[in-house]
């Protein structure tokens, strides 16, 4: 039926209306909130590009989550700073890594349970040169060595499940690398421990104030030859099954905002939970344009979250968790 019989504002008229026929809803509880943390004691150390967010040591990261939970948000994505570096990323597997300590000191406070706690496993934090895996260098040139890069990951994963994660998320984007961290797992009697993959990852211009935050940006080179190209649907389908395949229990999107098109193709295509990062930079340029009275603060942040749940994610990793979750109640 055609207007004047059809008006389809007569549902719009106020926001009780509004309300009643909202075909996509945001919740705290499908909200995930990254943490940085750090050595020390008592390091509250805002990010500069990152309004709002810290590097924070164990005693703060405690505060933060406990924070996280009142509101009831739906879990934490950890990274780890190390006190030091090297070649062969050992503080990313080592038992006493900065991330293993913080996990097991969240394990041991009461009222944490709501909180489902992901511990990212991935290399480019804790290797010197800043690249997600082993590197192989001739002259001048330089390759990411795959299968090595994926040896150490596994061990990574089994680190941080020994240590308490709840989730390990594979982010290097290897190939193989699921499969190796589900069998290592399984072999370490961590069988229990669901695997989110990375599995549509792409070399983004976004992440650039994470790499700040994690100190992680590569000292040569770029991450082009494992990260996607951010021209191509088709491929990230291809390793969202091949994850999936591999044992992959979940999987995230990231970027989020700029790669929507991607989320919702793996929607309609797959039944895996599904979930989204919205990066540094994509929260970086919302807090900018805040800070210049561009843009109306919420309702930017709202609708921006919005926009990755509408487009198919069941949960948003984002920088925003703790503030929208004050504006849900």
């Amino acid at each position: 039926m055609n207007f004047p019989a059809t008006r389809m504002r007569r549902l719009r008229r106020t926001e009780a209306l509004r309300s009643l026929v909202r075909e996509t809803h945001l919740h705290p509880g499908a909200l995930i909130n990254p943490m940085f943390l750090c050595p020390g004691e008592g390091v509250r150390k805002e990010i500069g590009s990152m309004p709002g967010v810290f590097n924070l040591s164990i005693d703060e990261a405690v505060k933060e989550a406990e924070a996280c939970a009142a509101l009831g948000l739906g879990g934490l994505l950890l990274f780890g700073l190390p006190a030091e570096k090297d070649e062969q990323a050992s503080g990313a597997w080592a038992a006493d890594g900065i991330v293993q300590q913080g996990l097991r000191a969240l394990k041991r406070e009461r009222g944490l349970d709501s909180l489902v706690v992901i511990a990212d496993a991935c290399l480019c934090e804790y290797t010197s040169h800043g690249h997600c895996g082993v590197v192989v260098c001739d002259g001048d040139h330089y390759e990411i060595e795959n299968d090595a890069s994926v040896a150490l990951l596994a061990k990574t994963a089994v680190s941080l499940a020994q240590a308490g994660a709840d989730i390990v998320a594979p982010s290097d984007m290897m190939d193989g690398r699921v499969e190796a961290v589900r069998a290592a797992l399984d072999a370490a009697q961590c069988e229990d421990t669901p695997v989110l993959s990375y599995a549509s990852k792409f070399a983004s211009a976004f992440y650039g104030p994470f790499r700040e935050a994690a100190d992680s940006a590569p000292q040569f080179g770029d991450r082009r030859s494992y990260q996607m190209d951010g021209a191509n649907l088709r491929e990230a389908m291809r390793e969202i099954e091949m994850d999936i395949a591999e044992g992959a229990d979940m999987v995230l999107m990231k970027p989020a905002m700029p790669y929507l098109d991607v989320i919702h193709a793996a929607r309609e295509r797959y039944d895996v939970p599904l979930g989204a990062y919205q990066v540094s930079g994509e929260y970086s340029m919302l807090q900018a344009a805040f800070a210049r009275g561009w843009l109306e603060p919420e309702r930017a942040m709202m609708e921006s979250l919005l926009s990755i749940r509408r487009a198919g994610a069941d949960f948003i990793v984002t920088y925003f968790a703790k503030e929208a979750a004050r504006v849900l109640g």
